[in-house]
């Protein structure tokens, strides 16, 4: 037999391992004897392994999946503080007071969390897909030949379906870890999208009184701009109000005219079409 796992397991400063133990096993059915191959047992899965398989019941070896109860409770061993440690994470966030004045999420944070998780939810999948497989095989053995059922192999096939159910409740908790991951994450976004919001509000609430401010300041501009205008024609040297001879007036005043209109025409003009001089300009510079 040949079986491959996969466990990132990740510590409360969210700094993480990757672990892939690969098994080879085989049996030599007339001599009861077992090659086990071992790839890639970092510590402490080594270790524990080890010590485990040299402990292990004597009727066990009797049944070629002897090997697996062992490796199978060795990964679940390991996967529980994964899971745990993204637990701790996910609740450390949502105790996180509110704070003041604008949110600061910490997204790098939030996301790398939630990378953690989906790679935790991932290997778990593929530990109860595997365990699935090798309950399925070991099944099959024991239906093979009736000499192969003994208490031996049933036990070890409980076993196996036992840390089964372990890391399938292992994955229902890593399930809602996520889903509470991405809850806080929703909230993050929301939370800064409120705050921004009601400055968006203040800010549009200024803006009116301004623009209240602005046309009263128009309509008393309007108000007193035609007298204004009066007054600075008749103020002119082209009208003479002294003298015994009465109101008068000269007969150069369409000078004032001459000058008025145009030099309004141009003002207006270059206002008008600014934005496409000042491009010209720019673009001549550059």
């Amino acid at each position: 037999t040949w079986s491959r796992f996969s466990v990132k397991k990740v510590d409360h400063d969210a700094r993480f391992k990757w672990y892939h133990p690969n098994i080879f096993t085989r049996w030599l059915p007339l001599t009861k004897q077992t090659i086990i191959l071992a790839f890639d047992l970092d510590p402490p899965i080594k270790e524990r392994f080890l010590k485990s398989v040299m402990k292990s019941e004597e009727s066990w070896l009797n049944d070629p999946f002897w090997v697996y109860p062992h490796l199978v409770e060795q990964i679940a061993l390991i996967q529980e503080p994964a899971v745990w440690a993204i637990r701790d994470h996910v609740r450390s966030m949502e105790t996180e007071g509110k704070p003041q004045g604008r949110p600061q999420p910490d997204y790098r944070r939030l996301h790398d969390i939630a990378r953690h998780a989906i790679h935790v939810n991932e290997t778990l999948d593929i530990a109860v897909q595997n365990i699935e497989h090798i309950l399925t095989q070991h099944a099959s053995y024991t239906k093979s030949k009736p000499d192969n059922t003994s208490p031996a192999s049933e036990d070890i096939h409980l076993r196996l379906g036992s840390w089964q159910s372990f890391i399938a409740n292992l994955r229902s908790r890593s399930i809602a870890n996520e889903k509470r991951l991405q809850n806080e994450i929703q909230l993050a976004f929301n939370t800064v999208a409120q705050h921004d919001a009601s400055v968006t509000l203040e800010i549009g609430r200024a803006t009116q009184l301004d623009s209240a401010t602005m046309k009263t300041i128009a309509f008393v501009t309007l108000t007193f701009l035609p007298p204004t205008f009066i007054c600075a024609i008749f103020s002119t040297s082209f009208f003479d109000f002294g003298g015994d001879s009465g109101w008068s007036m000269s007969n150069k005043f369409w000078v004032y005219w001459v000058f008025a209109i145009p030099t309004t025409v141009f003002t207006t003009l270059v206002w008008t079409y600014w934005p496409n001089i000042r491009r010209i300009f720019f673009s001549k510079n550059e």
